[in-house]
Order: C-alpha cells, then structure tokens, then sequence
C-alpha cells in the first residue's frame, strides 16, 4: 500500500469515532413506561419463560440473529499470528459484511489463547449469547481440530469461514472455469498450492463435487504431499498420492487446474507453459498472487484466471459466501452447516453467473458489458441477486437434510 493509503486506511479506522461496529437499540425507550418494558420489572416476563423454555430466546432476544467473530489471531490475514487483539480490525470487518450484505448482527470476540482445549471451552461457554458462530484466521492444523470439537458440543452453525467459505466460492467459479474450456471435474488433474485450511477444506468440497482424490496434487513447503513423505500431520495425510514426482515443477506438467492459496510468485512461466491446454489459474494469495495475472495471461491465451483481488477479474472474494449461508441457515433455525448446504451455495453462486447481469450491477462497477465468459465466472459482491438466491439453497437444503427446526420459510420463494 502506498504511504497515502495507508494514512486513509488508519483514518477510517479511527474517525469519527474508533472502530466499525456498534450496537443500535431496536425497540422505543423515550417514557418512563418504555423503560420500565425495557429493563425492571418488563425484563422479567421474558426471563421467566427462557428459563421454562430456552428455545423462547429466539422469539425474545436477538440470538436468533446475531453470529460470534471469533478469532485467536494465530493466521490473520496474510499477516501470520499477530495475536488476538490485533485481529479485532479484522473481525469487525466480518461484522460489517455481515450487516451490509445480510443485515446478521456480529459480536466480535477475540480469545487470548492459543490453546486449542481454552479456546474451545470458551467458545461453548458463550454460545448461548449467539444463533451461529464464525471462526476466523485461525492457523492450520489447530483450525480444523477447534471447528470439529465445536460442531460435536454445539447445537448451532459453526463455520470456519477460511476453510469452507473459501472452498464455496473456489468451487462455484471453478465449475464455470471448467464449464467455459469444456472441462470436467471428475477428470481435472488439479494442483493446489497450499496445504493450510484454505487448501484442505477446498480439495474436500471439490472431491464431494466429483473430483477424482487421485488426480489432486496437494502442495506445501516441501513439495508434493505423497505417500513416501513421513512427516504429514493427518489432514495432509488424507490426501496423499502415489507418485515419483516431488516438486511444484513435476506437478504442474499437464495440469489442468492451479488453486494458489499460499504465497506469491510460487509459479512461474515455465510451470504454466507446461500445463495441459486451456488452462485454469486460481493464484489467490493475496495482495500478491502466485503469479501476478500480466505474466500468466502473457504466458498462455488459452487461460482462464481468478486471484483475490478486485482490481482484477474473476475475484474469489468469501463476501459472496457467508452473510448468506448464515442468513438462511439462521431463517430456519439450523443446527448446524453441513455439506449439503455448502454445496446448494456452491450451485446457487455458479447458476447466478451464468444468467443475465442487471443492469444496476453494472452500474455499480461502472462496466458497459458484463456476461458469462472468461473474465465473468463469479457474481459481483454488490449483486443484489445473492441475498435473493442464496439464502433459499440453504434454508431447503437444511430442511432437506433434517438439521432444520423451523420449516422453511414462507417469505421465500421456492426452490
């Protein structure tokens, strides 16, 4: 960032007033009356029948509408472990994008331990203040560990948006990308670099979609993760592959797919050179991708590219993911996100950029022409189609798959 927007960037932060977030009061307290409703002797009405009946919090408070921020601060961007409290900027972020893009209430939490057990005891003994929790930039392999015990204690959404959002959104713009070069998932030989939360919990959203486990080639610090290796923690483990090929350079010759989602300029013009024909390249590190797209679309013309940036097409931004997973997971009360329901995101996403764009998105990015193709694979973050479109997947899918306590909402249109 240059020296003048960082100065700008510290002065959102801080003017007027510090920080993103606040709390509104959302019922009228102007009369002694109003007040006396408010707090004592009101209060005690709705006390009472919580205590005979929890399950009345939803009808009498906002935990049917409010989701936890939750970090430890361990992987906070691109920024490694800056603690916890350094990562509140960026949970109030998460708060923000709830609140614009699917008016869900955020209280972020920030957990000064690193313990996996501390973290996790803490998070069960708040939930009761909240319908659905966020995990946020927490590391890798502890991530994985802290959502599972947290989805085992917990009766409601637990989401560990660096893994399963980031899969979401990879997934739906991926079957475009394959769509569009007349490619098919279950034959793609993909290459994922980055084998953190990111690139797990994506490899295991698109094996769940059809992709073939054995044509995945997973890649961390010290080249392929193949069965020879000794020193793969269990996640790793999982994927594994019989192979005499060692290095990033073996694994790229005749891919099909690049999912980056480690660090940048790991690729290079030679590894692209060698990929199969027509080409797919999701190089999402960000601020600076695996390769930078000049480079790649110089390299090859038969490429299809996506980074994480909004300065260049194809953004594989999470913001289209969970303000609306959570909101139809909230409208019918589920207890938790399962895999159903990330995959009904998935198709909802994918069929969105395929249909007409309005107009008013459009202007919003002050384009003349946007449609399906190769620089459009994934819908634009201001399209007002997703609160429309997303939140019904879930909400039936939940339904469908018995892990509903209401019924689908009578607001939404059928799906």
């Amino acid at each position: 960032m240059s020296k003048e927007l960082k100065k700008q960037a510290l002065d959102y932060h801080s003017q007027p007033k510090p920080g993103k977030i606040g709390i509104e009061i959302t019922k009228p307290c102007t009369s002694q009356y109003e007040l006396s409703l408010a707090y004592t002797p009101g209060v005690a009405e709705p006390v009472r029948e919580i205590a005979k009946d929890p399950e009345l919090a939803y009808e009498y408070t906002t935990k049917g509408n409010l989701v936890g921020v939750i970090t430890d601060g361990t992987a906070v961007l691109g920024l490694g472990n800056t603690g916890a409290l350094a990562g509140k900027p960026v949970m109030e972020g998460k708060g923000v994008l709830f609140k614009r893009f699917a008016d869900v209430d955020v209280f972020d939490i920030e957990i000064g331990t690193s313990d996996i057990e501390e973290f996790v005891q803490t998070v069960v003994n708040i939930s009761p203040t909240f319908g659905g929790i966020n995990l946020e930039d927490i590391a890798a392999p502890a991530c994985f560990e802290i959502e599972k015990q947290l989805k085992d204690k917990l009766d409601i959404p637990v989401f560990h948006d660096d893994q399963h959002g980031t899969a979401i959104i990879i997934a739906a713009g991926l079957l475009n990308a394959l769509h569009l070069q007349n490619k098919s998932l279950e034959s793609a030989k993909i290459v994922c670099i980055g084998a953190g939360s990111a690139g797990i919990a994506s490899m295991n959203l698109l094996i769940a979609l059809g992709a073939a486990k054995n044509n995945i080639f997973l890649i961390d610090r010290k080249g392929i993760v193949h069965l020879g290796r000794d020193d793969l923690n269990k996640y790793k483990q999982a994927f594994a592959v019989d192979t005499e090929d060692r290095t990033l350079d073996d694994a790229m010759k005749n891919a099909d797919v690049m999912i980056g989602v480690s660090g940048p300029d790991l690729v290079n013009e030679a590894m692209l050179k060698s990929m199969a024909s027509n080409p797919i390249v999701f190089a999402l590190s960000n601020p600076d991708p695996e390769i930078k797209p000049e480079i790649a679309l110089k390299t090859r013309d038969d490429l299809i590219m996506a980074t994480g940036r909004s300065d260049y097409p194809n953004q594989v931004n999470n913001v289209l993911g969970f303000p609306f997973i959570f909101r139809g997971a909230l409208d019918v009360r589920a207890s938790t996100i399962n895999q159903a329901m990330e995959i009904a995101a998935v198709h909802a996403l994918k069929d969105i950029a395929r249909e007409p764009v309005p107009q008013e998105v459009m202007d919003a990015y002050k384009v003349s022409e946007m449609s399906f193709g190769k620089d459009y694979i994934i819908p634009k973050p201001l399209d007002a189609r997703l609160i429309d479109r997303i939140p019904p997947r879930i909400a039936k899918a939940a339904v469908d798959s018995g892990v509903a306590k209401k019924d689908y909402p009578s607001h939404y249109p059928k799906v």
